[in-house]
């Protein structure tokens, strides 16, 4: 029987030091490993395809196996920020954690003939992607157990967790299929999937007042705040994913024989560990403004890139590369506070500050949320379809990173003109809000 908690009232100080922070934490703990090991899952074609070469494919070939997963999982956020509302946040984890199995299994089988055709590869990293709906699913359950004043640092330890397993894929998998062979970048991850999942059963709750219809849920589609931050978050963590599951492929395209395998953990590691600064300086002096010095500093770190991948010196690319993986990692923090605050205001500013209102809005947050990961995710699809046919058309990666800093631009302007400059008393409470 699946363990509902029908009173929870986070908001309420004594209800949180009394019971409330304890099975907050403890959800959250076994949230961000559920979540740890769907982005493992995700983001495991960004060194499988490095160690496709007996099967001839081409540069533009493997740029789609490690594209795909990202398409996916992006397009499975959606149904998936559904699902701790309609089935209960401990039900949901331990089904999506277990889907993991299904890629990880296959994958495993594949690469063990030689025979196997381009197409079911595609279809194997297309099944991939229920890593990358894990994401939303896990963010929406987790911003219901945390007060407002304490979702920020919430939802980015939670996200933080789970973003480091692209590191983790990135450190671990090199080792693994030197000493085991490429079948065991699939078969390494059943038993940590199934200890995952039973973890989530026996420590994880369902609440009640997650629960919520899809119709009231699928309300947030229509405000232009969805969309405007479905757009930056385009910029933050479409770059991060995009990136780090690129960068194995394109040094190994750029630099023959570089050491790319044995330190391209690290730029994941450092946008996943910096992601709750990023909160934290959102917090400090305004989700906006730090969003927009940040968009700034992108596109910046863009040209640092360029240059460096021309040099010759796998070094120095990969040196300029980490200001790119920082960037993205404070601006995924940023921007993530500013979801919460946005709705949950602009809810207090329809309905009052009442606990209702304050469910209300966490209710319109969890559902923007998830539609505004799922379109950010994008992102990484892009970036990598992106690369694969600049080299195509161009022989270099040059033409996509023109169009990465030009994006980066744009999303500076959409910040400033929303969110940051003067606009009077007209100004909804919501975007107030985020601003300051």
């Amino acid at each position: 029987m699946a363990r509902w908690i029908a009173d929870w009232h986070p908001d309420d100080p004594a209800f949180w030091a009394r019971s409330g922070r304890r099975v907050a934490r403890r959800n959250l703990i076994f949230s961000i490993v559920a979540e740890h090991l769907g982005f493992t899952v995700w983001t495991l074609w960004s060194i499988v395809a490095t160690r496709m070469g007996s099967y001839e494919f081409s540069t533009d070939q493997l740029f789609w196996l490690v594209a795909l997963p990202n398409l996916i999982g992006s397009v499975l956020r959606v149904p998936y920020t559904f699902g701790p509302a309609r089935f209960g946040g401990r039900t949901f984890t331990v089904v999506s954690a277990l889907l993991l199995l299904i890629p990880a299994a296959l994958l495993g089988v594949a690469v063990n003939d030689p025979g196997t055709p381009y197409w079911l590869f595609l279809v194997i990293a297309a099944l991939a992607g229920f890593g990358g709906g894990n994401f939303a699913s896990s963010m929406a359950n987790i911003t219901y157990f945390f007060p407002r004043d304490k979702q920020g640092v919430a939802l980015g330890l939670n996200a933080a967790g789970g973003n480091i397993g692209v590191s983790s894929v990135q450190l671990v998998m090199p080792l693994v299929i030197g000493s085991l062979g490429l079948a065991a970048a699939g078969w390494f991850w059943i038993p940590l999937i199934v200890v995952s999942a039973a973890c989530a059963w026996f420590f994880m709750d369902n609440l009640t007042s997650a629960r919520a219809e899809p119709r009231e849920q699928l309300a947030v589609a229509g405000r232009a705040q969805t969309w405007i931050m479905s757009f930056l978050y385009i910029g933050t963590f479409g770059s991060f994913i995009g990136y780090a599951t690129a960068f194995p492929l394109l040094s190994a395209n750029l630099f023959a024989g570089a050491p790319y395998a044995a330190v391209a953990f690290i730029g994941p590691l450092i946008g996943s560990l910096v992601r709750p600064a990023g909160g934290w300086l959102a917090d400090r002096f305004g989700g906006a403004p730090v969003t927009l010095w940040n968009f700034a500093a992108m596109g910046g770190g863009v040209l640092l890139v360029w240059l460096a991948g021309t040099s010759g010196d796998f070094w120095l690319f990969f040196l300029a590369f980490q200001t790119l993986f920082l960037t993205s990692g404070i601006g995924n923090g940023s921007t993530y506070r500013m979801i919460p605050a946005i709705f949950q205001a602009k809810a207090v500013a329809e309905r009052g500050e009442s606990e209702q209102a304050l469910l209300y809005g966490k209710r319109q947050a969890s559902a923007a949320i998830g539609i505004i990961s799922a379109v950010g995710a994008l992102g990484g699809f892009l970036i990598n379809r992106a690369f694969g046919m600049s080299f195509a058309a161009a022989g270099t990666p040059g033409p996509a990173f023109l169009a990465f800093g030009a994006f980066y631009v744009s999303c500076a302007a959409l910040t400033w003109w929303c969110y940051t400059r003067k606009v009077g008393v007209s100004v909804i409470a919501s975007l107030a809000h985020a601003r300051v």
